[in-house]
């Protein structure tokens, strides 16, 4: 019946719409329907004094002009910051006191200029900070190249490594922007599979200690799956992106010729991965701000881009789990680093 009535109300005509002010449109329906109460009560009780009908229609004007102002200035607000934010410019609100429609329409304008606000200046943050993450590599690859044409180096297999590294910098950040490309846009497919837990985290250690090996680091990699045989149900490519960043973080910001641990555990309805390092660990403040994209914090450092959390983060969550930086181990033996651990909790199925 509700649907029945809103489409009969939309079909019948509007008259006033041509009417480009709508406290005009106010006093005209005043006047309208004031001058229909004003036909119907002479008809039944006889003729009304002209004095006492113009002075009627004449205060019901003034009355309508002097309400409408603050019914419409909102709306004349919103129009002007509307045409403010075409410029570019979203630091404009509109004060919202009514609790009728217009207000509820000026709350939902100011929310939306806030969200357009920050969404411009996390734009601008993420060209600055690709800019800047680019230049690093390419100012490097440059530099070595130019010696290399110049004849100031030899390209020898020192030289030649230092170009490469930097060229491998370049198309790791390159994939993470894709990735979060894709993100954004929402064209994140999952290929859910089941896999054994245990074959994943060797896997991922092996390409790991190669990029330690390869960096000099001599960092060693431990990996233990509780209990043994244990499988989970997820996109396999992905988890193993992200438990491969968190490995290579995990060698990165720990001592040199330390140990990563990478542990996992089934636990009911849940798979538990957790990366253990002996690094000085992230300070309690900075625990939620490295998932975001291009923070590392305090430990940054070694090449990374400040992508890969960010990645990591919305893998999981697409895989209906979480994410985080936990406390140090309760059961660890005394003057132990505590270092830093990360876990993902991910449901079983």
């Amino acid at each position: 019946m509700k649907v029945f009535l809103g489409k009969l109300v939309d079909l019948l005509p509007r008259p006033l719409d041509p009417i480009r002010s709508i406290k005009l449109k106010l006093a005209i329906l005043l006047v309208v329907s004031g001058g229909s109460a004003l036909t119907f009560f002479t008809y039944q009780i006889g003729w009304i004094p002209p004095r006492t009908t113009i002075a009627a229609v004449v205060l019901a004007l003034v009355t309508s002009q002097i309400l409408a102002h603050g019914m419409t200035r909102p709306l004349r607000e919103m129009t002007t910051a509307a045409r403010a934010m075409a410029k570019g410019d979203y630091t404009r609100r509109i004060r919202a006191t009514a609790r009728d429609e217009v207000g509820e329409l000026a709350h939902a304008f100011n929310q939306m200029a806030a969200d357009l606000d920050a969404a411009d200046q996390q734009r601008r943050e993420l060209i600055a900070n690709v800019s800047h993450e680019l230049r690093t590599p390419i100012t490097a690859l440059n530099g070595v190249l130019e010696n290399l044409v110049d004849g100031v180096a030899e390209p020898d297999p020192a030289t030649l490594k230092t170009a490469l590294q930097q060229t491998e910098r370049l198309s790791r950040l390159v994939t993470e922007l894709l990735d979060l490309s894709k993100i954004d846009a929402g064209t994140f497919p999952l290929a859910i599979e089941e896999f054994d837990l245990a074959e994943l985290l060797a896997d991922v250690a092996a390409e790991a200690g190669v990029m330690a090996t390869a960096t000099g680091r001599g960092v060693r990699f431990a990996v233990d799956v509780t209990p043994p045989g244990a499988t989970a149900v997820a996109d396999r490519g992905r988890l193993y992106q992200v438990v491969v960043n968190l490995l290579e973080n995990a060698a990165r910001h720990g001592p040199a010729g330390g140990e990563v641990r990478a542990y996992a555990e089934k636990r009911g309805d849940e798979v538990l991965i957790e990366v253990r390092d002996q690094g000085p660990g992230i300070p309690v403040e900075e625990r939620d701000r490295v998932f975001e994209r291009f923070t590392r914090g305090e430990r940054a450092g070694g090449g990374g881009t400040g992508l890969g959390l960010a990645i990591a983060r919305w893998v999981v969550d697409l895989h209906g789990g979480t994410i985080g930086v936990v406390g140090p181990d309760p059961a660890a033996p005394p003057g132990e680093p505590e270092g830093c651990r990360i876990r993902v909790t991910l449901p079983a199925s």
